[in-house]
């Protein structure tokens, strides 16, 4: 069993203006829906430097990266 901490990936698709630059930054945990909106690839994710850096720079901060244990935000952290 690994002790890798579980992230979940939410994105506020109401505030999601499809700039891309989320999904060409962490294409492994984030990508484009048919929308043209992000969207989390799968439900729960080990966590990348790719991942927390797509959350702090989307422009409309529409991602949050949350620990899956304690809720605690993980990522954008300003």
């Amino acid at each position: 069993m690994s002790d890798a901490r579980q992230l979940v990936v939410t994105v506020d698709r109401g505030r999601c203006i499809g700039s891309g630059l989320c999904a060409r930054t962490a294409p492994t945990d984030l990508a484009l829906g048919p929308d043209g909106r992000a969207a989390p690839v799968r439900s729960a994710s080990a966590g990348s430097e790719e991942l927390t850096e797509a959350a702090e720079m989307c422009p409309v901060e529409a991602i949050a990266v949350r620990d899956a244990a304690t809720g605690d935000l993980v990522a954008p952290l300003w």
